[in-house]
């Protein structure tokens, strides 16, 4: 529903290219898809960034394109699961952050010599 811009027979010229799925759209979906996967351990953070960037000018390309590009719902997607990837990964941090702060952050012991009060 809304992926492929449907053309009339009638109208159609057929000189006129077949619509063509935009390849910025699908990459932003794989970026989105691993930054999902990723996304717990801080590391679907790069991934999430440049599907977003990819998304957005996959979007005006989309517009450009006057139906003949397709892949709007990748594209969807693809910032769906970015934001999501996001969300996880700053949920991840501040988990992290809360943890170390109630654990108490000791990450070695001083030991200071028996001369020193």
């Amino acid at each position: 529903m809304g992926d492929a811009a449907f053309v009339c027979a009638a109208t159609r010229d057929p000189a006129d290219p077949e619509p063509v799925a935009d390849t910025k759209a699908t990459a932003a979906f794989g970026l989105g898809l691993l930054a999902a996967v990723t996304g717990l351990a801080v590391g679907g953070i790069v991934p999430a960034t440049i599907a977003l960037a990819l998304a957005r000018a996959a979007r005006t390309e989309l517009r450009d394109g006057q139906g003949w590009r397709t892949g709007a719902g990748r594209v969807r997607w693809a910032e769906r699961l970015s934001w999501l990837a996001l969300g996880m990964a700053g949920l991840s941090l501040l988990t992290l952050t809360v943890w170390l702060f109630l654990r108490g952050v000791h990450f070695g012991s001083q030991d200071f010599p028996p001369t020193v009060d």
